[in-house]
């Protein structure tokens, strides 16, 4: 049960945050700037590639190496293919796990290892392997982790994780906390903009620091619920099945990590799905048993004593301005048509990056306020 008290009571959400995601949530931005930062002084912005490159692998472990292998592909998906490493193992453990590289990889391919651990043996041998191979190979991990150190060992590029303003280098970051993603993601698009694969100058991650600055203000815990899109949200999944529907190329890579995070940090089941294929996949669950009014037994029995039943909510997220061809009109729809309710976010005007910022942003906010006046 969602405590909706605690949301306009701010004091009481910070001490009830004992993991700090709040805080990990308001310090995105400047997260951004202290990764863009560490990609400088790691030479990023001083390579000289001789082209691009022919393929993009990716591999790391956890909710945020996932986000951002997701991100990295919905954005420079269109010039060169990219490829996330699955990894094996026989537990989800750091000395577990390990990766390997395609058949095909070599000396015109990149390999990007990222972390919020660094201690992954598995990922040591891969840079070895890719090493063999001729790969280049880019990592951002923890400052003085074992992999940071084999990387180095095999003439790869190390930039050190970023650590949040009031957090100490080398602190633990789960994976799937706020501020894990942009201190993995930042890095890699001012490397990928120096390659050629996407636009994403100092200026333009600049701006995203700035939209991730503007949202956490109206999302923040002294913004009440009523104007607060966050904690609105928060409010509205509560007791709901959420189905993230999403149309437009940032917002389909946004929508599976707000269903992931809200998964692993407040336990709350999620599905994602882009539209229009979101409609035939997903219809069926408005109309059978988690329809709003679906109640199979008996309408008079006494149900003092059970448990509130889950029913579909719909999570309309897009990326692009209101016009044009748009599969909007028919989710809605198909949703009001079973009675489930739906919720909508939309982003403020602004390019591709500083839109998908806002939406990554809203959903870590609405997901922190859901796991903490649930806890």
């Amino acid at each position: 049960m969602l405590d909706e008290s605690l949301l306009d009571a701010p004091e009481a959400l910070a001490r009830a945050d004992h993991r700090g995601l709040l805080r990990g949530a308001a310090e995105a931005g400047a997260r951004v700037r202290t990764a863009a930062r560490h990609a400088v002084e790691a030479g990023i912005a001083e390579l000289k590639p001789e082209g691009r490159p022919r393929s993009v692998l990716i591999a790391g472990p956890g909710t945020a190496a996932a986000g951002v292998a997701d991100l990295i592909t919905a954005l420079a998906g269109a010039f060169a293919p990219v490829t996330r490493l699955e990894s094996t193992g026989v537990a989800p453990a750091a000395g577990a796990l390990r990766w390997t590289l395609p058949g095909w990889a070599g000396s015109v391919d990149l390999l990007l290892i990222t972390t919020t651990d660094g201690s992954e043996p598995g990922l040591a041998l891969l840079a070895e392997q890719a090493y063999r191979r001729g790969c280049n190979v880019v990592a951002v991990a923890p400052q003085r982790s074992p992999l940071a150190e084999a990387v180095d060992g095999v003439h790869g590029l190390v930039v050190p994780l970023a650590a949040g303003p009031f957090e100490p280098d080398g602190a633990e970051m789960s994976a799937a906390s706020p501020g894990a993603l942009w201190s993995l993601f930042t890095p890699l698009l001012a490397l990928l903009d120096r390659v050629g694969l996407l636009s994403a100058s100092p200026e333009t991650i600049e701006k995203i620091a700035v939209r991730l600055d503007r949202t956490a203000e109206r999302c923040g815990p002294a913004i009440a619920t009523y104007s607060n899109p966050a904690k609105t949200l928060a409010s509205e999944l509560a007791e709901s099945l959420p189905l993230i529907w999403t149309e437009g190329v940032g917002a389909a890579p946004a929508g599976r990590r707000f269903a992931a995070v809200l998964s692993e940090l407040s336990g709350h089941p999620a599905l994602a799905a882009a539209l229009p294929e979101a409609l035939p996949v997903h219809g069926v669950l408005l109309a059978g048993s988690l329809a709003a009014g679906a109640d199979p037994d008996d309408f008079f029995r006494d149900r003092v004593e059970e448990p509130e039943r889950l029913h579909a909510r719909v999570v309309l997220l897009r990326d692009r301005p209101a016009g044009g061809l748009s599969a909007l009109p028919a989710a809605r729809e198909l949703a009001l048509s079973h009675d489930a309710p739906v919720s909508e976010l939309e982003p403020e005007e602004g390019s591709e990056l500083e839109c998908l910022a806002e939406l990554l942003a809203i959903a870590d906010f609405a997901t922190v306020y859901l796991t903490i006046a649930s806890a």
